[in-house]
């Protein structure tokens, strides 16, 4: 299988400032986007694989240059595509586009600012990705709230009910509800030639579900301080963010060797 994998971080963040920069145990967050696809290389080396920029950001694009474990592309970020409203497939629907010659099978995006993710949770993606039955493939963890069951919103007359009308009155009974958890989606090529006018929700999607502990993705300092004390507690309980937290240091001690 032929992979392109992007990796797309504006400069400018009006909820969090510089957050593509900030750092997890002294190492910078894009790092360990670097390491789960070297461990990924390491684990499937019959997929070939290439890897994108796309950045407006003069320090990202740095950063990523001072590392020579894994080759990667560059995509100047577009001005009209900078903005904070602005949908973030049509970013990697406009990476593919000016990478199109490599001819990928599937484009996969990894998060900057969701950095909890392991091997085998891209070996999972390109999985269920390889059935052919999807436009995208995202992952997701089981959701802690249901709006069958424990989810309201206000309604016309003015008072609060659940969002989705149902009969349950038990969590059990309630259809199984998953949450995007911002980390991995995988996109299929010809998806990403087309036109596309909705939300990417929309079309023919699949998913790929994690640990619900693998939720978290940075929106606020708040959400950046509680990644960074989770983090250590759950690579002693997870080897495979063990190994991405190791590969990623080894891409920081090059860096810090120079």
């Amino acid at each position: 299988m032929n992979i392109l994998f992007t990796i797309c971080g504006r400069a400018g963040s009006k909820g969090f400032k510089n957050k593509n920069l900030k750092e997890i145990n002294h190492i910078p967050l894009v790092y360990y986007t670097l390491a789960v696809i070297l461990g990924y290389i390491k684990s499937n080396p019959h997929h070939q694989v290439s890897v994108v920029l796309n950045t407006d950001s003069k320090s990202l694009k740095e950063l990523i240059q001072k590392q020579s474990k894994l080759p990667v592309l560059y995509v100047e970020r577009k001005e009209k595509l900078a903005g904070d409203i602005i949908p973030k497939v049509e970013v990697i629907q406009d990476t593919y586009l000016q990478m199109i010659e490599l001819a990928p099978d599937v484009i996969i995006d990894l998060d900057i600012t969701s950095p909890y993710r392991r091997v085998k949770d891209l070996e999972s993606i390109v999985e269920i990705f390889s059935s052919g039955k999807y436009d995208i493939v995202f992952s997701v963890v089981q959701a802690r709230r249901n709006p069958y069951f424990n989810m309201v919103e206000k309604k016309e007359d003015g008072f609060y009910r659940k969002i989705c009308q149902s009969s349950c009155i038990a969590r059990q009974q309630a259809p199984h509800s998953f949450e995007l958890n911002a980390s991995i989606y995988a996109y299929k090529p010809t998806f990403l030639k087309g036109k596309i006018d909705r939300t990417i929700l929309d079309y023919q999607c699949g998913i790929s579900i994690m640990p619900d502990y693998l939720v978290l993705d940075i929106d606020s300092e708040e959400d950046f301080e509680m990644m960074q004390y989770l983090y250590d507690f759950y690579c002693e309980k997870d080897i495979g963010l063990k190994e991405i937290y190791e590969i990623a240091r080894t891409i920081n001690h090059e860096e810090i060797k120079e």
